[in-house]
């Protein structure tokens, strides 16, 4: 019998069911799952533990939890339950299994996500790092090779270029977990060149002079490039661009948050595209999930924090040695 992942999509979202395969030669790691008071949230959690990518620790209301498994079905007997009185107590005890060092992710539950990045980011019980925090979403596009990282759509409304700094540096970490061979990063604009009118022309080349003089690391950078100059090698050709990145890029930098929630909606409901979604530079990657998506892409974002998680963990024992 076909495993979890080859039933629960059409051969056009393979490279999702590639990426729990991937992540199901790694450790399984300890993750809190905040306020899952739902069928949803407890669903991708069980399944998730079924794959042995995660070993879930529920944080929330116990009657509530307990009541939402038994309406949809689900056994989470052997699942330690963290009580809290409501949703906003679930993320701050939450982030307290992190500080402690009892799980590597957290994954919200049926909370607003406010909530939930409000405990992430308070001064003082949060789990910041020096890095910005941003959103990558990791897209299954039909018909598109590879999976695209999109940055960021969901977290940094107008990044400036500092933020952008480390907006690019959390996707290359990402995508250097995720496997990826060589990096190509396209930061996006409406055009190729740049214009002193249009100031994500600007940005985008003054991150690659900062990535040319190592400020920026482990990536082949490249931009100002429009949508069809970073993904279309025919567009490339007819413009007659020379680049290492440019119709091949597996890395898009969008200018501000409106311009990449757009592009991932497009994806989603033009070109029937899944947007599997991680928050990073926190001391532990965040797995933020919609109630739209569907089980798969649920079980793709644990896949990815497994794989970033692991690739901390060989950071820290290279850095020992």
């Amino acid at each position: 019998m076909p495993d979890t992942a080859d039933r629960l999509a059409p051969v056009a979202h393979d490279k999702y069911q590639r990426l729990i395969k991937a992540a199901q030669t790694e450790a399984t790691i300890k993750v809190a799952i905040v306020h899952p008071c739902d069928d949803v949230s407890l669903q991708g959690a069980v399944e998730a533990a079924r794959l042995h990518l995660i070993e879930p620790i529920l944080v929330g209301p116990e009657e509530r939890i307990l009541r939402a498994a038994e309406l949809a079905g689900l056994d989470i007997s052997a699942m330690e339950i963290v009580t809290s009185k409501h949703s906003n107590e679930s993320a701050a005890k939450a982030v307290e299994l992190v500080t402690a060092g009892r799980v590597e992710a957290l994954m919200k539950g049926s909370l607003h996500t406010d909530e939930l990045m409000g405990a992430v980011v308070s001064r003082q019980a949060g789990i910041r790092t020096a890095r910005r925090l941003s959103h990558c979403f990791i897209m299954d596009v039909p018909n598109h090779p590879n999976a695209l990282i999109i940055t960021d759509a969901a977290v940094n409304i107008a990044p400036t270029l500092d933020d952008k700094v480390d907006i690019v540096q959390n996707a290359i970490d990402l995508a250097n977990a995720m496997g990826v061979s060589e990096v190509r990063v396209a930061i996006l604009s409406a055009m190729e060149t740049v214009n002193a009118k249009v100031p994500s022309t600007i940005e985008a080349a003054a991150l690659c002079k900062m990535a040319d003089r190592g400020q920026i690391t482990g990536v082949v950078l490249d931009g100002p490039l429009a949508l069809d100059n970073a993904i279309s090698p025919a567009a490339v050709a007819i413009k007659n661009i020379s680049s290492p990145v440019a119709g091949r890029a597996n890395v898009l930098v969008v200018p501000d948050l409106e311009a990449g929630n757009m592009l991932a909606k497009s994806l989603s409901f033009l070109a029937g595209a899944d947007a599997a979604g991680i928050v990073l530079g926190a001391r532990v990657p965040i797995i933020l999930t919609s109630r739209a998506d569907s089980l798969l892409t649920r079980l793709a974002s644990c896949a990815v924090a497994v794989m970033v998680a692991a690739a901390r963990r060989q950071s820290v024992s290279a850095s020992i040695r």
